[in-house]
């Protein structure tokens, strides 16, 4: 049985728990947090054209000793914060590989042989529970963490303001 959204949330909330958000948020210094926090170096790139042409608006690659980020570079810089957050949402989850024998997609790492990639995981959908945690774990980390004992926001106004971090 599929976990439904709240048990997602729930799930995404205890990840929340264990990484520090910057306030104001940054997207560079969360960057930064998360690459010390995993003990490895994070690198963000532009997602080639042939790459995004086939599908995908995000990926993420990890090598032995490193994370890459590839993120669509022709949408807004918010699309592209959120593109990078729903990457760094399936590191913060530990998410595997969903193609485990799917060759690296062509001109993403000319240089770097496949033997070296750990993980590579292309986002193109939001149907796999990965996908719906990395998403709504993205979005929680932009939106921040209401204050503690702060109502929850009302109708689809006091949600939609909450979201974007305006407050109910």
């Amino acid at each position: 049985m599929p976990l439904v959204d709240t048990e997602v949330r729930r799930r995404c909330e205890e990840v929340l728990d264990r990484v520090n958000r910057p306030e104001p948020f940054s997207l560079t210094s969360f960057c930064r947090h998360v690459a010390e926090r995993r003990g490895r170096a994070l690198h963000l790139h532009p997602l080639p054209e042939t790459v995004a042409l086939a599908g995908a608006c995000g990926v993420w690659l990890a090598t032995d000793t490193d994370d890459h980020i590839f993120f669509e570079q022709r949408t807004t810089r918010v699309h592209q914060e959120h593109i990078v957050l729903h990457e760094i949402g399936h590191m913060l989850f530990d998410h595997h590989m969903l193609d485990e024998d799917g060759p690296l997609p062509a001109g993403l790492l000319p240089d770097l042989g496949a033997g070296l990639v750990n993980r590579l995981l292309a986002r193109t959908n939001y149907t796999s529970l990965q996908e719906r945690e990395a998403e709504m774990l993205a979005t929680m980390i932009r939106a921040g963490r209401p204050p503690s004992g702060a109502e929850r926001p009302q109708g689809v106004l006091g949600r939609l303001r909450a979201a974007v971090g305006l407050g109910a």
